[in-house]
């Protein structure tokens, strides 16, 4: 409820600053709408400068989980349960224990259901020791704060450990991995 709070804010205070916002030309998010709830489509644009951003906490600690940058952003729902698709996604994973993942992929999609974020389009990620990931798709869960990779994925470590699947399940900081 709170993440649904928190764009519909920053879409709020974007569409105020930026009177000229345009209809997103991003893929859609694909929504299920709710029957109980008012599905609500709201759309944005950021710059270079500015690009949009959005933020992940937990509720109780407010640890910052991710945070996201992207060009656009189409949020379609209702309140608790809306899908926003972000274009142009930069995501910076934080983990518990202060590791570091950055990613970056054409679209990014939040699903508040399901509690997840997810990357498509061909990702590219790196951690803090220069440990690198590639891989068509990439599933971020908030609640184990895993992430799930998919098609063509490829690992490879500072010193040039090279590992190549066709998906993978691992921890923020790289280093617990399962490959297959």
């Amino acid at each position: 409820m709170k993440l649904l709070v928190c764009a519909g804010a920053a879409a709020a205070l974007l569409t105020a600053c930026n009177p000229s916002v345009q209809v997103s030309s991003s893929p859609s998010p694909s929504p299920n709408p709710s029957a109980s709830g008012i599905a609500l489509k709201i759309t944005g644009h950021g710059t270079g400068a500015r690009p949009v951003r959005f933020v992940a906490q937990e509720q109780k600690t407010n640890r910052v989980q991710y945070d996201l940058l992207a060009t656009s952003f189409e949020s379609i729902g209702a309140a608790g349960s809306a899908r926003v698709a972000f274009a142009s996604a930069r995501v910076t994973f934080h983990g518990k224990d202060g590791s570091t993942l950055f990613a970056r992929a054409p679209q990014a999609i939040v699903d508040q259901t399901t509690n997840t974020i997810e990357m498509l389009g061909g990702v590219h990620a790196a951690n803090e020791a220069g440990t690198t990931l590639t891989c068509d798709e990439l599933r971020y869960d908030r609640r184990t704060e895993m992430v799930d990779g998919s098609g063509h994925v490829t690992i490879v470590s500072k010193d040039g450990f090279r590992a190549t699947g066709d998906r993978i399940e691992s921890d923020i900081s790289l280093t617990h991995t399962r490959m297959q």
